[in-house]
């Protein structure tokens, strides 16, 4: 099989391609390479693809359409994997513009080389922010998500609706993931755990918001690719017991289907810190502040569709998953345990 990863130099699409290209898929990734964070950390994951056999990329951004048409027209992909998109919550709030050029004018143009070139599968990240201000727990897909609190939230509810119309109008199979709060080696720099583990390593204070009281579920990143390889492999079908009388968001008469993808538990945040203190070896030194504009108190995946369809059952406990994250980082920025 023949794969495009878009944002294949990110977190989740080089960690994907490995396993990809493990399994003998052809795989072709395109990324702009912008500088929202450490451009470095986005050439070693390709660094460590580009020496594989099947494994092919090209500096491209989706909003680039001339480009992505000529990629598409010279090469038969049998299925697509939308992960580029213009991420974080709080970026959003300062920075709306990057969310509506690259989140929905570069999808646009993607869901439009799919429709012409009659791809068999377009999976795509959407994310748990869609729930927005809900607050019942565990998030399901049937709960309607029309609250959103940050333009990246938006954003991602808005993919959802622009790929179920492409479904819908010209029959192209899509399935969105709602990713929970990834973690793991070779994550982001922008993400808590990240800045966190840098930050106690330094010797400063790490920000802890809503004085702590946050709850999240958070998933390691080997499960993720695990449930994104199950669905890539089974294209988006009608539901057959879809009702336009009593529709739900999850399920569609067009060849279009949502799910959440995370660990399928809650943790409460100064939990998580107490266990990287622990994998560290380090106390941190706590500033605590008030909750964040665009931030929810807590999420909870219901994964119990995942489950259902395709035998998802993530395996990592988070003190695994974070220990693993702090020997990578350890040996990546060289810093010598204690």
């Amino acid at each position: 099989m023949h794969v495009l990863i878009t944002g294949g130099a990110g977190f989740i699409g080089s960690t994907l391609a490995h396993r990809l290209l493990d399994r003998g898929d052809t795989v072709t990734a395109i990324d702009n390479l912008n500088d929202y964070y450490e451009v470095s950390l986005k050439e070693a994951r390709l660094e460590r693809l580009t020496v594989r056999k099947g494994f092919h990329f090209i500096k491209m951004d989706l909003v680039d359409e001339a480009s992505l048409k000529v990629l598409f027209a010279d090469n038969p992909f049998d299925a697509v994997m939308n992960l580029a998109a213009q991420a974080g919550v709080r970026y959003s709030i300062d920075n709306p513009g990057a969310y509506v050029s690259s989140n929905l004018v570069g999808f646009g143009y993607l869901l439009e080389c799919c429709r012409h070139h009659q791809i068999k599968h377009l999976v795509f990240a959407s994310s748990s922010s869609v729930y927005g201000a809900n607050t019942k727990l565990p998030f399901s897909e049937d709960d309607p998500v029309d609250h959103p609190v940050s333009i990246y939230a938006a954003s991602k509810k808005a993919n959802e609706l622009m790929a179920h119309t492409y479904a819908h109008l010209y029959g192209v199979p899509c399935t969105g993931l709602r990713f929970f709060t990834v973690y793991g080696p070779w994550g982001r720099p922008d993400m808590a755990f990240f800045k966190f583990t840098r930050m106690m390593l330094a010797g400063e204070s790490i920000p802890v918001f809503n004085h702590g009281k946050l709850s999240r579920d958070f998933t390691y990143i080997d499960d993720i690719v695990e449930g994104v390889i199950r669905v890539i492999d089974q294209p988006a079908r009608p539901d057959a017991s879809f009702s336009s009388d009593q529709p739900t968001p999850a399920a569609s008469h067009a060849p279009f289907r949502v799910y959440n993808i995370g660990n399928g538990c809650r943790v409460k945040l100064m939990d998580y810190i107490e266990t990287l203190e622990d994998c560290l070896g380090v106390k941190a030194n706590y500033e605590m502040l008030p909750m964040q504009d665009g931030d929810v108190h807590a999420t909870n995946a219901d994964i119990s569709r995942l489950k259902a369809e395709f035998g998802f059952e993530p395996k990592t406990d988070v003190r695994t998953g974070l220990q693993a994250f702090v020997d990578w980082y350890r040996l990546y920025y060289q810093v010598p345990a204690k």
